[in-house]
């Protein structure tokens, strides 16, 4: 058995200790927002926090996180409202959205480790891979969302979670409904 503190929540996997983090959080926890991409660390797609810092879930055993805090996307905020999150959809980064997980989480790290990170801090930062070729786009949206997060910008790109779409409309603009035309 392997406890770790999975989004806030403690959790008790009785599993092999030898299985991948990556497989405990999707098929035990049903966490599917990691996703599984190479199994060799290189693409990023299954990046998560591992306490506070990003880590690639796909090579790293329960046992090696033994006790560890683990953040998944889905527990990086309740409301849709991390500044990562914030700037990613501002952005239109949103394309197939397989890597996206995982550079939120990646860039969520780096701002939290460095609130003033650099073009270069963030390119050596984020190796993540993504076919649509959105990662110049990542660049500049993670310079928007450090800059959200040190309060020196606001990004009101996501409405809050249950909101009707009627009030998402009036709070977002560029969500206007059909029947309001």
């Amino acid at each position: 058995m392997t406890d770790l503190t999975v989004n806030g929540q403690p959790v008790r996997y009785r599993i092999s200790p030898d299985t991948p983090l990556l497989h405990a959080l999707r098929d035990v926890s049903n966490l599917t927002g990691t996703k599984y991409g190479c199994g060799t660390c290189d693409c990023g797609a299954c990046t998560i926090h591992v306490d506070g810092r990003a880590a690639r879930s796909c090579r790293v055993s329960l046992s090696a996180v033994e006790g560890a805090a683990v953040t998944t996307i889905e527990g990086l905020s309740s409301d849709r409202g991390h500044p990562v999150q914030q700037a990613f959809a501002e952005a239109g980064l949103v394309q197939c959205g397989f890597c996206l997980p995982g550079f939120v989480m990646a860039a969520a790290a780096l701002i939290a480790a460095d609130p003033r990170p650099t073009r270069d801090d963030i390119v050596a930062a984020l190796t993540n891979l993504c076919r649509c070729g959105i990662q110049p786009r990542v660049v500049r949206a993670v310079l928007r969302a450090a800059a959200m997060a040190r309060g020196e910008i606001r990004i009101s790109a996501l409405p809050p979670p249950g909101m009707t779409a009627a009030d998402a409309a009036r709070v977002v603009p560029a969500m206007r409904l059909l029947s309001d035309r």
